[in-house]
C-alpha cells in the first residue's frame, strides 16, 4: 500500500513538473550543440598529434601536446602560449576593474534618476549593439597618430602626439578604452536592474541613522548587489580571457608582439597553412580550465563577502 502511494505520489509530481522539463529541452539542446560536444571533440583532438590534410597520419600522443605548450621551453609553442596567456592576463587584470567599477558608478548614478537619466542610459548602452569591426573602425581613426581626430587636437592645443597605436603602454590604453566604450552597457544594464530590486525603506533608514553615502554604498548596496556582481564578474573575467579582435584590428598585436594575447596564437595554430590542432585545442583547453578555477574563486569570495 505504501509503495502505491509512493509511486503515486512521484508520477504526480513528474505530471507537475513536466512543462518545466519540456522547457529546459531546447536549452540542453543547445547548450550540447554548441558547448559539451565541442569541449569534449576538443579534449579529444588534443590528446593527438592531428593532421588536417593527412587524416590518416594522425596519432594518438596523450598529454605530450599539454607537455609542450608548459614546459618545454624548447619549443615555440611553448613560447607561443606563455606570452600570450601573459599578455591574456595582463589585459584581464588591466580592464576587468575598470570595466565593473565604471558602469557600478553608472548605474548608481542612473538609479538617482536625474534629469534625462533614460536618454543617457540610452546612449550608454548604444555601443554594445556594434559590430567589433565598426567600433575599431571608429576608434582607429581617432587614435591615429598622423591625422587622428585626439592627436590633431592634441596638437592644436599645444601638446606632443601620444602614440596610442604604437608604442607601450599606450597600446593596451587604447584596447582597454575601446573594450570599456563597447562593453560597459551591459554590465550596466544588469548591475541597475539589481539597483531597482533593493527596497528603499534601507535608504530611509540608513539616512536616519546618519549614514554617509559611501556607508550606504557599502553595507547596502553592495550585498544586495552581490547576485548581480557575480554575474557580472564571471562574465567580463571569462570575456576578457577571450579578447581578440581589439588587439587583433587596433595594434595587430603589436608593438612587437606585446598585445598579441592567447587568442591570436590559437586561431592560426588551429587553421593556418601550418596548422596544429592538437596544440591549438591543448592551449584552448588550457585557457578553459583556468576561466574555469577563476568562476569559481569569484563566486566564492563574492558568496563569502555576501554573507558578511
Amino acid at each position: 500500500m505504501n509503495m502505491t502511494l509512493k509511486q503515486s505520489k512521484r508520477r504526480r509530481v513528474i505530471k507537475e513538473h513536466v512543462g518545466a522539463y519540456l522547457f529546459l529541452v531546447p536549452y540542453l539542446a543547445l547548450f550540447s550543440l554548441f558547448f559539451v560536444f565541442p569541449f569534449i571533440y576538443g579534449l579529444v583532438i588534443s590528446l593527438f598529434d592531428w593532421n588536417l590534410f593527412f587524416p590518416e597520419e594522425t596519432t594518438f600522443v596523450g598529454f605530450d601536446n599539454f607537455r609542450t605548450i608548459w614546459f618545454n621551453e624548447e619549443s615555440i609553442f611553448n613560447r607561443y602560449f606563455t606570452e600570450g596567456l601573459r599578455h591574456t592576463l595582463t589585459f584581464v587584470i588591466a580592464s576587468v576593474p575598470f570595466l565593473v567599477g565604471i558602469p557600478l558608478f553608472l548605474s548608481v548614478l542612473i538609479d538617482f534618476e536625474p534629469r534625462g537619466h533614460k536618454f543617457f542610459r540610452t546612449i550608454l548602452f548604444m555601443p554594445t549593439v556594434l559590430s567589433i569591426s565598426s567600433v575599431i573602425l571608429v576608434w582607429k581613426w581617432q587614435f591615429y597618430s598622423n591625422g587622428g581626430f585626439i592627436n590633431a587636437l592634441l596638437v592644436k592645443m599645444g601638446f606632443e602626439e601620444i602614440p596610442f597605436l604604437v608604442a607601450q603602454p599606450w597600446a593596451w590604453i587604447s584596447i582597454i578604452i575601446v573594450t570599456i566604450w563597447w562593453t560597459m552597457g551591459i554590465n550596466m544594464v544588469i548591475l541597475g536592474a539589481g539597483l531597482k530590486n533593493i527596497d528603499k525603506t534601507l535608504y530611509e533608514a540608513a539616512a536616519i541613522d546618519g549614514a554617509s553615502y559611501l556607508k550606504t554604498f557599502r553595507y547596502i548596496v553592495l550585498p544586495a548587489l552581490a547576485p548581480q556582481m557575480l554575474i557580472v564578474m564571471i562574465t567580463t573575467v571569462i570575456a576578457s580571457f577571450n579578447v581578440y579582435g581589439q588587439p587583433d584590428m587596433l595594434t595587430n598585436g603589436g608593438p612587437d608582439f606585446s598585445t598579441t594575447v592567447l587568442m591570436m596564437r590559437i586561431r592560426p595554430l588551429a587553421y593556418g597553412p601550418n596548422a596544429e590542432p592538437g596544440v591549438a585545442a591543448a592551449m584552448a583547453i588550457s585557457m578553459g580550465m583556468i576561466m574555469i578555477v577563476l568562476s569559481i574563486l569569484q563566486a566564492r569570495y563574492i558568496r563569502k563577502r555576501g554573507e558578511e
